[in-house]
């Protein structure tokens, strides 16, 4: 069986990550949808409730598994017995930083492979740092992220008037986000 990897931090699921996860379902006969954790982030949702959003997001894809790790992807890889990791490329800058962690997972093991997909033009734009910027003040992302992701949202960011809550998640700058 053809197995692959589509690691991220979901934080949160944006229809751009539904779609790397939709494309890459169509060329491998499992593929799982694993929210990792980054040590060098601070997420706005626990692991628990990025692993439910994703899983709601990606129900419709019967040969997608959603999990959840820590640690190093490629010992993950090695532990479920998969040599293909794929990541979503949305620019150059993004390509930089995936064929550096390309060349170390290869590195480490030998064995794995990383494929790129680049993302469809429509979700050229998307992050889930950006998702979380324009809903910290207000702005509608229901177009941008799976159902229901949009109402976590709110839910975490927004008093019950929309307006922003002081210190849930404020930006240090594009991208450096942290919770108050």
């Amino acid at each position: 069986m053809r197995a692959a990897i589509c690691p991220a931090s979901f934080d949160p699921v944006t229809n751009g990550h539904v779609d790397i996860i939709e494309r890459a379902s169509a060329i491998f006969d499992q593929v799982l949808a694993v929210v990792f954790h980054n040590v060098a982030k601070r997420p706005l949702f626990t692991v628990e409730e990025r692993v439910r959003m994703l899983s709601r997001a990606v129900g419709h894809l019967r040969n997608v598994e959603v999990d959840h790790a820590d640690g190093l992807l490629v010992h993950y890889a090695q532990r479920r017995d998969v040599k293909v990791i794929v990541k979503g490329l949305r620019a150059t800058t993004d390509f930089e930083y995936e064929f550096q962690m390309a060349l170390m997972n290869k590195k480490l093991d030998p064995e794995v492979e990383t494929m790129f997909i680049m993302t469809s033009s429509a979700h050229s734009y998307l992050s889930s740092s950006v998702v979380k910027e324009v809903a910290r003040w207000g702005g509608c992302v229901k177009s941008l992220v799976p159902a229901g992701v949009d109402q976590c949202l709110r839910d975490r960011l927004l008093d019950a008037h929309g307006r922003p809550l002081a210190g849930v998640l404020s930006s240090k700058g594009p991208g450096d986000w942290e919770t108050g």
